[in-house]
C-alpha cells in the first residue's frame, strides 16, 4: 500500500477487513461465525434455564401446598414434559404398582425404593445433559478463537515482513496496514472468545445448580414414599 494514501479511515474495520491476506479474511470470517454461533447458544441457554428454574418454582410450590401428590400428577397429564412433573408421575407409578400387589415384606419394600430411586435418576441424568446440551460449543469457541486469531495474526505479520523485503524500506507506513490487518484478527478471536467463555461458566454452574434441584427433589420424594410404606406397613 502506498504510504502517501494512508489516512485515518484507511484502519477502519472494514477497510482493515478489505485489504486483509485472503487467510486473514478466512480467518476473520470463521470468527465471526463462530461468535454468532456462541451468541446464539447463549440467548438460547439463557431463555431456557430461566423457563425451566420458573416452571420447577412453580412446581415446588404446588407440592408444598399440602394438595395431595396425586392431584398434582393428575393436573399435569399422563405425559407431562416438565423434569419434577415427570419425576412425580414416575414415582406414583411406582408406589400404585407397588399397592396393587399388596407388598408388605421388608425386602420387597426395598427393592421398590430402589426402582423408584433408579427411575428418578434416569430422568435427572436426561433432563441435566439436556440442560448441557450446546455448552460443548461454548467452550470449543473460548478456547479454539484466541489460537485461530493468533494464527491470523502471525500471518499477518510474515505478510508485513514480506512488504518490507520488497519495498526494502523499514518505514512504518510501509508495515503499519499489515499490523493492523493481523492485529485484527486477534482482536476478533478475543471478541468471540470473551462472552463464551463467560457465558460457558455461567451456564455450567446454572445446569449444576439445576440438576441439584432435581437430586432435591427426587430425596423429597423418595422419603415421601417411604413414609407412604411404613405408614402402610
Amino acid at each position: 500500500m502506498d504510504p502517501a494514501a494512508i489516512t485515518a479511515d484507511s484502519f477502519s474495520f472494514i477497510n482493515l477487513f478489505i485489504r486483509a491476506d485472503w487467510v486473514v479474511k478466512a480467518v476473520m470470517v470463521g470468527l465471526i461465525l463462530a461468535s454468532l454461533w456462541s451468541w446464539t447458544v447463549i440467548i438460547d441457554k439463557s431463555v431456557r434455564l430461566t423457563k425451566l428454574n420458573k416452571q420447577a418454582s412453580d412446581f415446588e410450590d404446588q407440592v408444598s401446598s399440602g394438595r395431595s401428590l396425586e392431584d398434582i400428577a393428575a393436573e399435569h397429564g399422563e405425559r407431562p414434559t416438565q423434569a419434577l412433573p415427570r419425576m412425580l408421575q414416575g414415582a406414583l407409578k411406582e408406589w400404585r404398582d407397588a399397592r396393587s400387589r399388596g407388598l408388605v415384606s421388608e425386602s420387597q419394600t426395598a427393592f421398590l425404593i430402589q426402582r423408584i430411586d433408579r427411575a428418578l435418576d434416569t430422568t435427572i441424568a436426561r433432563e441435566s445433559a439436556r440442560v448441557e446440551n450446546g455448552l460443548g460449543s461454548l467452550a470449543i469457541v473460548a478456547t479454539a478463537s484466541p489460537f485461530v486469531g493468533l494464527f491470523g495474526t502471525v500471518w499477518g505479520i510474515m505478510k508485513a515482513f514480506q512488504a518490507i523485503a520488497v519495498e526494502k524500506s523499514t518505514n512504518l507506513a510501509v508495515v503499519a496496514p499489515s499490523i493492523a490487518e493481523a492485529l485484527f484478527a486477534t482482536a476478533i478471536g478475543l471478541i468471540a472468545a470473551i462472552p463464551a467463555y463467560i457465558a460457558y461458566n455461567k451456564f455450567s454452574t446454572d445446569a449444576g445448580k439445576y440438576a441439584g434441584r432435581l437430586e432435591g427433589f427426587a430425596d423429597d420424594l423418595s422419603t415421601a414414599i417411604q413414609r407412604r410404606l411404613a405408614e402402610r406397613g
